[in-house]
């Protein structure tokens, strides 16, 4: 069953979701060749909790640390370890955070060094396919609508679309209804609500679709051990059209980006 939420606590998950945005903000300068994830783990723990909230993920279904982080042919549900990063390696950095009851949860593809060309290329389409996927998350649209327009514009690039991890409904769960599939058929499955609020979050790999899970019970990699991208970003469904409670706006500014991919879905101005 869809929870729509109150325009006061959309607020109130806007809070939440900026507290992760603003830990992916402070990692962002942190991730380089040399560095352990555990390492990053540590410092988002440490934030989360210096800017009052706790961390989302920490004993989520008995998940052992504060980030997801899943390098290169990890898809998602990476362990931090003591493992270094290395230059050329891509990471995603998956983050949650508990505030005023409400969880923020969301997701962004950093590169450590300098990447491989068709590696970057990747983690732009799949960027750009939130963005996509963002768009059909309107009035009077459904759940295969956002997926149809990620899987058709990853596929038409030659990527794979994760089929057995999917987005979710958001609010004082972190897996509420509905599931959002990054692949569909329009007009298909459950209509969006007004207040409704939801992770949308592309995993789309360069090669096969196909993925496998390794002996920790967690992490999961690509079947063809080629490199995989995730993005994710909280929205709102707010008079009818998608508005963006998270932002990588932080992560910009930490790394000297400058770009206007999320004015369209913004109606406020962060600090």
């Amino acid at each position: 069953m869809i929870i729509p939420k109150s325009r006061e606590e959309i607020e109130l998950m806007r809070e939440s979701a900026l507290i992760v945005s603003k830990t992916l903000g402070m990692l962002a300068p942190e991730i380089k060749p040399g560095v352990t994830t555990l390492h990053l783990d540590k410092l988002a723990e440490e934030f989360i909790r210096d800017n009052g909230a706790v961390p989302g993920f920490l004993g989520l279904y008995d998940f052992p640390n504060s980030l997801c982080v899943s390098p290169n042919a990890q898809v998602v549900h990476g362990i931090p370890n003591d493992t270094p990063l290395n230059e050329g390696d891509i990471i995603s950095i998956d983050c949650g955070a508990i505030k005023n009851g409400f969880y923020g949860d969301h997701a962004y593809t950093f590169e450590v060094g300098e990447v491989a060309p068709e590696v970057k290329k990747l983690l732009e389409v799949t960027k750009e396919s939130l963005y996509v996927g963002i768009r059909e998350f309107k009035a009077g649209n459904r759940v295969g609508d956002v997926g149809y327009a990620i899987q058709k514009f990853t596929e038409d690039h030659g990527y794979g679309v994760v089929r057995e991890l999917v987005g979710h409904g958001l609010g004082k769960t972190m897996h509420e209804d509905p599931e959002m599939p990054n692949y569909g058929k329009r007009g298909r499955g459950k209509k969006f609500v007004e207040g409704m609020v939801v992770a949308i979050e592309p995993m789309i790999n360069m090669g096969t679709k196909r993925i496998k899970q390794l002996p920790d019970g967690w992490t999961i990699l690509t079947a063809d051990n080629k490199p995989s991208a995730h993005f994710e970003h909280d929205v709102a469904l707010v008079d009818g059209k998608p508005e963006l409670l998270s932002t990588f706006k932080y992560i910009y500014e930490s790394l000297n980006i400058n770009t206007k991919e999320e004015d369209e879905f913004r109606a406020k101005v962060y600090d």
